[in-house]
Parts: structure tokens; sequence; C-alpha cells
């Protein structure tokens, strides 16, 4: 080891999924960076690793990051770890990847278990394209245009959702693309580990209110190629009208559901404004 970052996978839930080669690496390098230094002093007292750790988290990244790069610089060895997974996958470690980037710094990888892959392996939904999106915002707009832009997307699609936030987005995703394919991962790796295989529209009528605890991931099936769904008026306007019931003027609820359906907007404001 000489004066390089290394990129430490770490478990997701069960301890024995630390690798050997990741045991070993933290035992040697210098110091570690961790997301919260109280959860990985956890991990390294199950292994019995002594190491001293500084805390690098989303809102200290830019200082922090200077601060471990200067000290790999000057002829010590970092490891970077999260508190669950691959460092640098929707986590700040990615922005001290570029900082070392940018100051020639080596880095290492040690691969270990990957909530995305995991869910993906085990979603029964096509793997070999796939895209992950991470958490939708919460901000309306941010979500909306998230959404939008993802309508036509063939690949399958990975989000990591928070249980309090999953009854919105499981309606949010049978109101963007309609009835899909859906797998509802959660708990990986943990003791109540479960893997459910529907499709957007149970998870939005019946799912979405059978209060899904834990860290949860979700496998959306894409578009299909051949996909050519006949939309009536009548679920057109259904679509535009969920859209209203959750804040939308009825206007680009009339837009929206136009998109979708294939139905022109003018029917679908028509038919709306005369309910």
């Amino acid at each position: 080891m000489n004066n390089k970052l290394y990129v430490v996978g770490t478990p997701i839930g069960n301890l024995s999924d630390l690798s050997p080669r990741a045991v070993d690496t933290l035992s040697k390098v210098d110091f570690i960076a961790a997301e919260d230094t109280r959860v990985t002093l956890k991990l390294l007292n199950h292994f019995d690793i002594k190491k001293p750790m500084v805390s690098y988290y989303e809102h200290n990244k830019r200082e922090r990051g200077e601060i471990i790069c200067a000290r790999i610089l000057s002829g010590e060895d970092c490891a970077i770890v999260t508190d669950a997974g691959m460092p640098c996958i929707s986590d700040p470690g990615e922005d001290l990847i570029k900082l070392c980037e940018e100051k020639g710094i080596p880095t290492v990888v040690i691969p270990g278990p990957s909530a995305v892959i995991s869910a993906l392996a085990v979603s029964g939904l096509e793997t070999g394209r796939f895209c992950f999106e991470g958490f939708l915002s919460v901000n309306k707009k941010s979500r909306k245009d998230h959404l939008e832009a993802l309508r036509d997307e063939r690949r399958t699609m990975i989000f990591y959702e928070a249980p309090h936030k999953l009854p919105s987005t499981l309606r949010d995703l049978y109101d963007f693309f309609g009835e899909r394919k859906l797998t509802i991962v959660r708990e990986i790796t943990k003791i109540h580990e479960e893997t459910i295989r529907t499709n957007t529209k149970y998870a939005a009528e019946v799912l979405a209110e059978s209060g899904i605890k834990g860290e949860i991931v979700l496998v959306l099936e894409g578009k299909k190629s051949d996909e050519s769904v006949e939309y009536t008026l009548e679920q057109a306007v259904e679509t535009a009208q969920k859209l209203i019931d959750k804040g939308e003027k009825i206007n680009n609820a009339a837009k929206q559901a136009a998109q979708l359906t294939g139905i022109k907007k003018n029917e679908i404001y028509r038919e709306l404004i005369s309910r």
C-alpha cells in the first residue's frame, strides 16, 4: 500500500458479506473515511480492526475531502466506506473520487454488496440493460421532471425509496408509466428480507396502503419497444383526474395525460371541465 484511496464495499445488512480482501484492506490502511463513524465502528469492532477514522459525509465533504487528499499525498493510505454498500454510488464519496483524480491520487476498488445490483438480480425483470435513478426528489417540480424524462425509457429502472415516501412514489409510478411490472425489494440480506413481484397498478391501489417498512429498492419494467396500448378517453380523463387530485392544474394534468395516453389534450380538458 502506498499513497492510495481504497474504495471499500461494506455489508448492507449481513456482516458475513464483508469479503476477506475488504477485511485485509481495512486492517492495513492508515485511516478510514466513514459516512458515520459510529456505524463503521460497529463493523470494525466485529472484525477486531482498530483504525483511526475521520467523518466524511454530504455536509462536510468539501472541507474533509481536501484534508483526506492532503494526508494521502503526504504518504498515508485511506479507505473510504459508507454506512452500507458501495461508497460513491448515490453517495458523497463520488466527490472524493473526483478530487483524487484532480490531484493525481490513485484509487483502488474493493468490491462489495450493492443494493442496486442485488435487487435487480432477484427482480425477475430484464437485467441486460438497466439504469439506476437513485431517490426521486421530494420537490414536486423536480420529481415530475425526473419521471417525465423516464416516460419512454426502455431499460429496467431502479430507484431507492424511504418507507414514509413509498406510498406517494408507488402512486406516481402508476400515474406516469401506466400498468407495468414492478418489483419491490426490501431489507436486502437482513432478517426480514422480502421480494414482492407485482405491477404498478396493484402497488398503487393496494400496496401503497399496506405499510411496507425497511430499506426499499424499486425495480420497474422499462417501456416495451412494441408497446402500443390503446387508451380510451375515459382512461385518459381518469389519469388526468389523479394528477389534479395531487394538486396539478387542470391544463397541465390534461397535457400530461395526453402525452401518456395519446388522446388529444382538448378532448381530455373538455371532459374534465364538464364534470
